[in-house]
């Protein structure tokens, strides 16, 4: 059979997972060595509609031609949704734009995205702050969006050099945080994290027609008890037990990298000065809220309220009199404070080297140039001709712009390097996770940052009421820690007593002997027990349209398990799941999968219809399966992409860790090479079309075969048979039984 290997798919198979962000390529869609072409074809009297001043804040989508074009490919998406975005930019004569490929196609994506940000960069004379900002966050590992420039052309017609900024959604917390079940809250003005009371209602405040806080996964169960706990855990700790209370619910260590570039590129559009811009997601790995970078236009000299940000205290950059906790409060804890101050003179004398960057910022501003010539839209709001986006680069314009780019790098740089405290930090130590490997087995990481090496990392854990014992953590690329040398460090722990608990915190000391341990309380991992057994997702199908119908003649999505051990398993104890953040969403039933055997759960949140008719369906456009024991500790998972229809997705063979597509699936047999050709080998045979209204249905392989209709009356018998003849029977229900006695139903309509 012919097999489809995944390569440019984004598809994630969940063997282990820790909290650590991931940073996608920038792909097609976001080369950032060219200046791809983005065609809109649009009905011309709805694009005048758009731009009417009563429909300026609309929102409605319409159906437009979307054609994308780098040198490299050409595609045309069709039809998309198309409309205006942004705030104040609806106002202005250059207008940004939002483009949906999922509007008239649920799922559908274009290169893993479902939308395009269009930015016009109006208030911005050189068109590339907002580019270098997300560069610059991406360089020091903050999960941000990716940007490009892009020439944009309407209807034929050159609408101006444009920011194509990747939207912040499902898709966005998928790819850098592995999972999207959690809530992702989109966080506007005056979105300030202020305690307000317990009740998590209280957090859905609205400003302006929209929630401050504005769910934007999740919405249906519009749940704000996890940010309402956040706020409540950031703003009501006391200072000494702030920075182990805030660990548990929030990533303040990667915020700490937040506030530093923030301050250093002069944005007070966010949350420190503004309350605004900015997105909190619930990792659903890690149970901490991540914050993500949002809008980042007013930085690097543009000003709008009459402040030099260029020389503004790197220690006092709130707006003074509205308070803002997680700053504040982050500021006038010691030790995280010297933490950002040690970030940041990294940040200013070692990861920003100010000749390379200013370098690239101006061949990607020659780069731009000419398409900034003959941008129609680029003179209208503020009169910007060709020689100010040239001298914008060098200096001040007046009106909001009160720095040229560099000058203001410059500025802020020298600032922030006479501002610097003279302190050393404690190590910080992030992304702590453990995998259990077996019911005796745990492997154990962490990553560690440290102000001078070398540094020192130990295991410090107990088990049961045992002794502390403390074991050295590796970073040689040799403990499933990584790359050597990247300070990510790994431990595996073996031949643990199945029956006893383990509790563990990792110390990490640097050079000047600083030391420091964490978490603050130690993590318990509970008793293996008995959950040393072994079962896969071995093969699902997403979309069956006509591969195997159930035992009531339906196509339903189905998952196949496999049982590798040497003896039968009990199911009766076992937990299955599309939301890995609920694990115990359906219990199997009161079964068993024999040993090297395969058990079919059909995913169609019909529970009424049998024992392995599951709670929940799979979505075509992609999400998650998970298998868990009763402690609902993980034996399976996979995180999947968008499926084709009637195309399984199974492990290469039976339990390996390699996936591919089948083309011809394998429901309840082995995903072996050698056995796919006669997939349905010995007992199992497919009937299709079934249901039918043809007057002929066929076998997935030559059988001997009896029909029976409901009453169990013998209607119909065949030998070594392809199919049947149903010209002459009666519309409805049919038993098809092969000589080694596996049944199938045959629906006549």
């Amino acid at each position: 059979m012919k097999r489809i290997l995944l390569f440019a798919l984004l598809l994630f198979i969940i063997s282990e997972v820790n909290s650590q962000p991931i940073f996608p390529e920038n792909g097609p869609l976001y080369k950032d060595d060219v200046v791809p072409r983005i065609d809109i074809t649009i009905d011309p009297d709805t694009l005048n509609w758009l731009y009417q001043e009563e429909n300026l804040e609309s929102d409605i989508e319409f159906s437009a031609r979307f054609i994308f074009a780098n040198g490299d490919i050409k595609d045309t998406v069709e039809p998309v949704g198309f409309r205006l975005r942004g705030n104040t930019s609806r106002y202005s004569q250059k207008k940004s734009f939002k483009v949906s490929f999922n509007t008239f196609e649920s799922g559908a994506k274009y290169y893993g995205v479902e939308k395009l940000n269009l930015n016009g960069e109006h208030n911005d004379p050189g068109i590339i702050r907002s580019k270098v900002c997300w560069d610059i966050f991406n360089k020091i590992g903050i999960p941000a969006p990716r940007a490009n420039h892009v020439r944009v052309y309407i209807n034929g017609d050159y609408y101006g050099l444009y920011i194509s900024v990747e939207h912040i959604d499902e898709e966005f917390v998928k790819s850098r945080f592995t999972y999207n079940n959690g809530n992702l809250y989109k966080c506007l003005y005056p979105a300030n994290l202020q305690y307000i009371g317990d009740d998590p209602d209280l957090y859905k405040l609205e400003n302006g027609g929209r929630r401050a806080y504005e769910l934007k996964i999740n919405e249906e169960k519009d749940d704000y008890s996890d940010i309402a706990n956040f706020i409540d855990v950031l703003n009501n700790n006391p200072g000494s037990s702030l920075k182990c209370n805030l660990d548990v619910v929030f990533n303040q260590y990667d915020y700490l990298k937040v506030i530093a570039a923030d301050i250093l590129l002069g944005n007070w559009d966010g949350y420190i000065y503004n309350q605004n811009n900015f997105y909190l997601y619930h990792n659903t790995i890690s149970d901490k809220f991540e914050y993500i970078p949002y809008d980042l236009d007013n930085t690097i000299g543009i000003d709008w309220l009459g402040r030099d940000w260029g020389t503004r205290n790197m220690y006092d950059w709130q707006n003074h009199g509205d308070y803002r906790p997680l700053y504040e409060r982050i500021i006038a804890d010691e030790e995280l404070r010297n933490q950002y101050t040690n970030f940041m003179n990294n940040l200013v004398y070692n990861i920003l080297d100010y000749d390379s960057l200013k370098l690239s910022i101006e061949q990607r501003r020659d780069m731009i140039a000419p398409y900034i010539q003959n941008d129609p839209y680029y003179p209208l709001d503020y009169g910007y001709t060709i020689n100010d986006f040239y001298n914008s680069f060098n200096n001040s314009l007046g009106g909001h712009v009160d720095y040229g780019l560099f000058p203001f790098l410059t500025t802020r740089i020298n600032s922030i390097k006479s501002q610097l405290e003279n302190s050393n930090m404690l190590p910080i130590i992030k992304y702590i996770s453990h995998k259990r490997l077996s019911v005796s087995d745990v492997r154990i990481n962490a990553m560690v940052y440290a102000q001078l090496d070398p540094v020192d990392v130990e295991l410090i854990y107990s088990i049961g009421e045992d002794e502390i014992t403390n074991l050295p953590m590796f970073d040689d690329g040799l403990h499933d820690d990584g790359m050597a040398n990247d300070g990510y460090y790994g431990i595996n722990l073996s031949d643990l007593p199945v029956d006893m608990s383990l509790s563990y915190q990792v110390n990490a000391k640097d050079g000047l002997q600083a030391s420091n341990t964490l978490p603050c309380d130690p993590i318990l991992i509970p008793p293996g027990g008995n959950n040393d057994i072994v079962l896969y997702i071995n093969e699902f199908m997403a979309d069956n349209d006509n591969t195997i119908a159930d035992e009531h003649g339906n196509y339903d999505d189905w998952i196949e398990l496999y049982n590798p051990e040497n003896e039968t398993v009990w199911l009766g104890d076992k937990y299955m799941t599309d939301d890995l953040s609920e694990p115990n969403k359906w219990q199997l039933p009161d079964a068993y999968i024999d040993a090297g055997g395969f058990v079919l759960v059909w995913a169609d949140d019909e529970t009424d219809e049998g024992p392995f008719h599951a709670n929940f369906k799979l979505s075509k456009g992609g999400e998650e399966i998970g298998l868990f024991f009763n402690d609902l500790t993980a034996i399976d998972e996979i995180l999947f992409d968008e499926q084709s229809t009637d195309i399984s997705y199974g492990r290469e063979e039976d339990g390996y860790a390699n996936w591919i597509f089948f083309e011809q699936p394998t429901p309840l047999a082995s995903n072996q090479t050698s056995d796919i050709d006669e997939k349905f080998s010995g007992k199992h045979f497919v009937i299709y079309p079934n249901p039918t209204t043809g007057s002929y249905v066929y076998f997935s392989k030559n059988i001997n075969y009896n029909m029976f209709d409901i009453y169990g009356r013998l209607v119909d018998a065949g030998m070594n048979s392809t199919g049947i003849n149903i010209t002459d029977f009666k519309k409805g229900m049919y038993i098809v039984v092969s000589e080694t006695a596996y049944k199938q139903k045959l629906i006549i309509d």
